[in-house]
C-alpha cells in the first residue's frame, strides 16, 4: 500500500467512529392528527424519538393496532453493533498501519458483508413488527392490514405516511466505504490511476457535503412564516434541513421567530442569512454579525441586518447600528415578540 492509500485507509476507519455521534437511521411519520410529525432515529446502541414523546407516542399508536412496543433494551442487535463498528474500525487502523493489500481486501469484504448483513436484519426487524400484530388485545382491526415501513423511500400506511430514510451516520459509513475502496484502487494503480482515484473521493465528499443556500427572492415566493412575497432578500434568511428542504424568510424576525417556535435548527439543519453589503452571499447565522438601525427597515419592523464576520464592512462605516450576536438577536425576537409571535402580530409590525 502507498503512503496516500494508508492515510485514506485511516481516515476511512475514524469516520466510521461517526455512526456512534450520529444516527443511522430516520423513520418520519405524518397524518392529519399530527401535522408536524412523529419520528425515530436508529442509531448504533438506541432508538430514541426525534422529539422527546415522539417514541412514547408511537408506541401509544402502535397498542391500537396490536403492534408490540419498540423497546431499545430488547433488541439484541443494538447491544452487538457497537463492538462490531468499533471492531471494524480497529481493523482498518491495523490494516494502515501494517500496509498489508491483502488485509485491505479483507477489511473492504468485511464492510460490505456487515453493511448487507445489516440492511436485511433491519427489513427482517421492520418486517417483525408490521406484521406479527396482536389482534386479539388491537383496539383498530383491519382484516389483511400489514405495517412494515419501508426500508428506503416512502408508504401510506392508514393515514400515515411513513418515510424511511439513512441518517447522517449511515453518511459517515458511505463515505468511509468509498476512501477504502479508494485505497485499494491507488494501493493497486499508481501513476494516471492515482488521479481517477482522487477525483472519485472528491465526488464522494461532495455529494454528501450538506446543501447550501439558494437565491429566496424568486418571483411570487413567500416567506415560510408571515407568508409575505419575498421582494428584497438582503433582510432575510433560510433553514435547510439534513434532507436539503429550504425554508425562505423574508426577514431575520422571521427566521429567528420559526427558529425559536420549532425547536431549533433540528438534527443536521444549517440557518443562513443574507450579507446585507454583499447581495447574493450568505453566511452561516452562528459567524454572522447583526447590526440594528432605524436607517435600514426591515420588512417585519425590527431593522435588523446581517453582515459577514469580518469586521471589514462595519469598520468602513457602511452599516452602522447596535451589534449582536445570533443568541443575542434569538433573545431580542423572544424579548419584543415571544416565541409564539403570530401572523396577526407580524402584519401589525409590518404595517
Amino acid at each position: 500500500m502507498t503512503r496516500l492509500s494508508r492515510l485514506l485507509l485511516a481516515i476511512a476507519s475514524v469516520l466510521l467512529l461517526g455512526a456512534f455521534l450520529f444516527p443511522l437511521w430516520r423513520i418520519d411519520l405524518v397524518a392529519p392528527q399530527y401535522p408536524e410529525g412523529l419520528g425515530m432515529l436508529i442509531r448504533v446502541n438506541t432508538v430514541t424519538g426525534i422529539q422527546p414523546n415522539d417514541l412514547a407516542n408511537i408506541n401509544g399508536l402502535n397498542h391500537y393496532i396490536g403492534m408490540k412496543p419498540i423497546e431499545p433494551d430488547t433488541i439484541p442487535e443494538l447491544r452487538i453493533m457497537p463492538w462490531i463498528l468499533a471492531g471494524l474500525a480497529a481493523f482498518g487502523l491495523l490494516v494502515a498501519a501494517l500496509g498489508a493489500r491483502r488485509l485491505l481486501y479483507g477489511w473492504l469484504g468485511g464492510f460490505v458483508t456487515l453493511a448487507i448483513a445489516g440492511l436485511i436484519d433491519f427489513w427482517r426487524w421492520e418486517y417483525d413488527y408490521g406484521h406479527n400484530l396482536d389482534f386479539e388485545h388491537a383496539i383498530i382491526k383491519v382484516p389483511g392490514m400489514t405495517y412494515q415501513p419501508p426500508l428506503i423511500g416512502t408508504k401510506q400506511l392508514l393515514n400515515f405516511t411513513a418515510s424511511s430514510w439513512p441518517a447522517l451516520g449511515a453518511a459517515c459509513l458511505g463515505v468511509a466505504f468509498v476512501l477504502g475502496v479508494a485505497a485499494l484502487v491507488i494501493a493497486r494503480r499508481r501513476g494516471a490511476d492515482v488521479k481517477r482515484a482522487s477525483m472519485a473521493m472528491a465526488v464522494a465528499v461532495a455529494a454528501c457535503a450538506p446543501p447550501g443556500p439558494q437565491a429566496i427572492a424568486d418571483k411570487g415566493k413567500s416567506c415560510d412564516y408571515c407568508r409575505m412575497t419575498i421582494s428584497d432578500e438582503r433582510f432575510g434568511g433560510q433553514l435547510i434541513t439534513r434532507k436539503g428542504k429550504v425554508y425562505a424568510f423574508d426577514a431575520i424576525e422571521c427566521l429567528a421567530s420559526y427558529y425559536l417556535q420549532n425547536g431549533g435548527a433540528g438534527d443536521g439543519s444549517s440557518i443562513w442569512v443574507a450579507d446585507f453589503a454583499n447581495p447574493g452571499h450568505w453566511v452561516e447565522a452562528k459567524n454572522a454579525l447583526f447590526v440594528r438601525n432605524e436607517a435600514h427597515q426591515s420588512p417585519m419592523g425590527l431593522n435588523l441586518v446581517a453582515l459577514s464576520d469580518d469586521g471589514e464592512t462595519a469598520a468602513a462605516g457602511q452599516v452602522q447600528g447596535t451589534t449582536l450576536r445570533w443568541q443575542e438577536v434569538l433573545a431580542l425576537v423572544q424579548s419584543e415578540h415571544g416565541a409564539r409571535w403570530d401572523h396577526a402580530e407580524a402584519d401589525s409590525v409590518a404595517r
